[in-house]
């Protein structure tokens, strides 16, 4: 069965959705040509009366743990540097990216996730506290001992990252072969607050598309590609942040588009992401069979080139 450029979020395992759900929807996932699961260890501390996380992480490793054999269908990927720990308020007391939290952090994982390595290690949020040399010889370390088979950076200024794939070059260090940010067909206007946003430099921008097809080394993953289901729920109205004209036709074509398709408009978003250039990795978060069905066919929808070109077209 051929892969899908689609990564399955599985941020509300083990809290919004229950271990029973989340079983069922990781199986459908795989069965459906699913490989990547995206998860964070600090997944989800809000949800949780002693605000600690690793729920996620704990669900997928007693899924493997179920399912022998299993493991070697899919792609691992999860987080570190954004787990609270002791007192004190996030993200102040966040574990951060030092040497000893990343180590502790990846072994916490591991343990969690009931496997020996990860395909994929992000570091979750910067941490300008800490040298980015001591950072990215902890991150090496990981991919030297078999841990992780690559690295991402999550929510990092694109300046910060190309400066940490120098440092790892020059000392002949595994370094970043992956960004992940938020991304969608939709944009907020700038400089506009948006509600369920906290990550200063969480964004996808112009620059990032111009870096990772410039470096075609460098994968690029999207979060929050469907806008938690404003492009299709009455009852999830987009936030005062989009309300801008290129909003009103933006949403316009994409109607247009999907009808010509006969398709949902999520479908068309996370065709126009997966499929574009660079293509973007989708995450997409789930809570019922339908949502994971829709997203799947969305990604393995291809877009025809004029249609594409109307999207693309539209500011």
């Amino acid at each position: 069965m051929e892969h899908v450029n689609l990564a399955l979020g599985a941020m509300r395992f083990g809290s919004q959705v229950d271990k029973r759900a989340a079983f069922d929807l990781l199986d459908r996932f795989v069965d459906g040509g699913g490989t990547l699961i995206d998860t964070a260890n600090c997944y989800a501390f809000w949800s949780d009366p002693d605000g600690a996380g690793g729920h996620s992480e704990k669900v997928i490793g007693e899924w493997l743990a179920k399912r022998p054999g299993l493991r070697d269908r899919v792609r691992l990927s999860t987080k570190a540097g954004a787990q609270p720990v002791g007192g004190g308020e996030w993200p102040a007391n966040r574990e951060g990216l030092s040497a000893s939290a990343i180590k502790t952090a990846a072994e916490d994982s591991l343990r969690r996730l009931r496997t020996d390595h990860v395909e994929l290690f992000w570091t979750h949020m910067e941490d300008r506290s800490v040298s980015p040399e001591e950072t990215g010889h902890a991150l090496a370390l990981l991919v030297e001992s078999g841990t992780a088979g690559r690295l991402g950076a999550s929510n990092h200024p694109l300046w910060r990252v190309e400066r940490a794939r120098e440092i790892a070059r020059a000392n002949g260090w595994p370094g970043y072969t992956a960004l992940q940010l938020r991304h969608s067909y939709l944009s907020p206007r700038p400089w506009a607050k948006v509600p369920d946003q906290t990550h200063r430099f969480g964004w996808v921008t112009d620059e990032i598309l111009d870096y990772v097809a410039v470096h075609p080394e460098v994968a690029l993953w999207a979060y929050t590609p469907l806008l938690n289901g404003s492009y299709t729920r009455d009852d999830r109205p987009l936030s005062e942040a989009y309300d801008h004209p290129g909003t009103s036709r933006r949403l316009a074509v994409l109607t247009d588009v999907a009808a010509e398709l006969g398709v949902t408009r999520n479908q068309v978003v996370l065709a126009w992401l997966a499929g574009g250039v660079p293509p973007l990795t989708p995450i997409v978060g789930v809570s019922n069979a339908a949502q994971l069905d829709e997203a799947l066919a969305g990604v393995a929808l291809t877009l025809p080139g004029e249609l594409r070109a109307r999207l693309d077209a539209v500011a």
